[in-house]
């Protein structure tokens, strides 16, 4: 049996492989690079499909199932998730820039952080002199206050201008030998954007540096 991927936008076959599963057939395409602009994926049953890096510009895929898929760096950039079910997917890194109907609260869990009372606490990865790894231009120390007033506001931008900081995993995902964990402190009106699929990582227009976490306490070495 042969399972055809066709386009949205008439009858070309962008895809085809001899399968009886189209959740086959797609995961292939996307291993094989092909190019799935405007692919029609409506109601596709894509349950834990890999779909790392996938190209789906603009595909049809409403209602489909992509509980639990892993979409890492996939270009979803106007794609129609029109009651998708993206249920745990992995969507790290993906570009979801005008992406229609797509529910940014139900895929990124960082946005709780907008309903935090009073203080929240988050982390700053630097180096030995303060300096942020990634296009470090500010100095942080403990107990000092940081403002960057133009910072970006996209929340499609995973990385842009602004205090950038990160969940505890985040940073010590990126943790190199000779680096430094500070604590960051800041109020939710403070939170320039969170990315709707960040790694772990957002923007704050201020915060102040309330400390330093200590390496060994948290599985790492100085």
């Amino acid at each position: 049996m042969k399972v055809e991927i066709k386009s949205r936008w008439g009858e070309s076959v962008l895809f085809s492989l001899e399968t009886d599963s189209l959740k086959l057939a797609v995961e292939a395409a996307v291993k094989q690079r092909a190019y799935l602009r405007g692919a029609d994926l409506r109601g596709a049953d894509l349950t834990g499909a890999d779909l790392t890096g996938a190209y789906l510009r603009g595909a049809d895929l409403r209602g489909a199932d992509l509980r639990d898929a892993y979409l890492r760096g996939a270009d979803l950039t106007g794609a129609d998730l029109t009651d998708a079910d993206l249920t745990g997917a992995y969507l790290r890194g993906a570009d979801l820039r005008d992406a229609k109907n797509l529910n940014k609260f139900a895929v990124c869990s960082l946005l709780m952080l907008l309903d935090q009372p009073g203080k929240i606490r988050a982390y700053k990865l630097v180096k030995a002199d303060g300096l942020a790894p990634f296009n470090g231009g500010i100095i942080y120390e403990i107990g000092k206050k940081y403002e960057v007033a133009s910072a970006n506001t996209d929340e499609f931008a995973q990385c842009a201008e602004g205090i950038n900081l990160g969940t505890l995993d985040w940073v010590i995902g990126n943790y190199q030998q000779g680096y430094r964990i500070l604590i960051a402190e800041f109020e939710a009106k403070d939170i320039a954007a969170i990315p709707i699929a960040t790694d772990g990582k957002f923007r704050v227009f201020r915060c102040e540096i309330v400390g330093e976490k200590k390496l060994s306490e948290i599985g790492l070495k100085a």
